[in-house]
């Protein structure tokens, strides 16, 4: 990764050579000064290679909508102006032959992201992204779930990353890890099982239906454990018979990218899917160690820290579940200010803004968020 740097041996002679000199203070001053500038380019150097030119410039580009585009448009604005993704993609074998090229999903998200941040235009047509994604199913004029959509995308992404190191640098960047156990009500046998998961999908009510208001509420509906009794008893070993059983789950590892699926969209007894609407706030700042029990967060090791995360994106959805609309609402990290992306139309905006997507359920073609993407912290992971 890094390179060495030699030390050159003291000399032991303390006799100026020709070409030495000895600094005043002003000299001195001044040459800090200009070491100062020198490691400021350096700096700048090294976060146009991460983030791109464009974010650096807070000149944020948008993509045309180019056949019901709008839903891969917000999802591609929340992975480019991610650094650590950036910073896997920008390391991938270019594939050799046209045909291959034509083919990839990564060297062409690569080309569309470089056309983004070297251009001069203020949005972009992701045309070669849309006919490489084409040959894999990914069509145009076709409506989307951003949640599946974003499924789709990332499995094609990884399947498509040569270099095993970038492959797990990519999974270890998203990827949720959990443990899902069993326990038996009568002997108290418990089988475990671990799982791994790209988002979380958080329900919009609780157990008794009740409808849930926060972030943080719908969190602890999720991990909370569930009573298995009647018809849904399961098989116990040690008993040899259906038993009562107690099941939950617990998070072993939280990634550098956390992705929540708010599950507003619902299908009941083979109706017709229908929006949930109802409002349910989310914070800026998330510290999992204050939301979940001891016994549900217990992350592997000392490095997953306290599990504090702050919001970087929101992908919001207005319209019906028949008929409806994607942008994305991006904390830009460079600029360190909210942006609304919504295809070809970019423009600042602030976190009132952004909290009109909590919703109301008097508003059912109101704008209401629908994937929460966090990133951990900086001071808890590396850049």
């Amino acid at each position: 990764m890094g390179q060495g740097v030699g030390r050159p041996e003291r000399s032991k002679s303390l006799k100026l050579e020709g070409y030495q000199t000895i600094m005043t203070a002003e000299e001195e001053e001044e040459e800090e000064a200009k070491c100062s500038v020198d490691a400021a380019k350096k700096q700048s150097q090294k976060l146009k290679a991460i983030c791109g030119l464009a974010d650096l410039k807070n000149e944020a580009v948008g993509l045309y909508n180019i056949g019901f585009s709008c839903c891969l448009n917000s999802l591609l604005q929340v992975l480019f102006m991610n650094r650590n993704f950036t910073a896997i993609l920008r390391r991938i074998k270019v594939p050799f032959e046209d045909v291959e090229q034509k083919w990839s999903v990564p060297y062409q998200m690569l080309l569309l992201l470089e056309a983004m941040q070297r251009g001069k235009h203020k949005s972009v047509h992701p045309v070669g992204l849309a006919k490489c994604l084409s040959k894999h199913g990914v069509r145009l004029f076709v409506l989307y779930d951003a949640s599946q959509l974003f499924l789709i995308l990332w499995n094609l992404i990884k399947s498509q990353i040569t270099n095993l190191d970038l492959g797990e640098r990519l999974t270890d960047l998203y990827t949720i890890r959990l443990q899902e156990y069993l326990m038996c009500q009568k002997c108290l046998l418990e089988t475990k099982k671990n799982s791994n998961l790209l988002m979380l999908p958080l329900p919009m009510f609780s157990h008794d239906s009740h409808r849930v208001r926060t972030l943080e509420d719908s969190l602890r509906c999720f991990f909370a454990p569930e009573h298995l009794t009647g018809d849904n008893m399961c098989h116990c070993k040690r008993c040899g018979k259906k038993t009562a059983c107690l099941q939950g789950m617990k998070v072993t590892c939280l990634p550098q990218t956390l992705t929540l699926h708010l599950k507003r969209f619902s299908s009941k007894h083979g109706n017709s899917t229908q929006k949930i609407s109802h409002y349910l706030s989310f914070p800026q700042n998330l510290d999992f160690s204050q939301i979940l029990t001891l016994e549900q967060y217990q992350p592997d090791s000392p490095e997953e820290g306290t599990g504090l995360y702050d919001l970087f994106a929101v992908v919001a959805h207005s319209g019906s579940a028949s008929c409806g609309h994607y942008c994305a609402y991006i904390w830009s990290l460079t600029a360190h200010k909210w942006y609304c992306f919504n295809d070809s139309s970019v423009c600042q905006v602030s976190w009132d803004d952004v909290k009109c997507t909590y919703s109301h359920a008097g508003l059912r073609w109101g704008e209401t968020a629908y994937l929460l993407v966090y990133r951990k912290k900086e001071s808890a992971a590396a850049v």
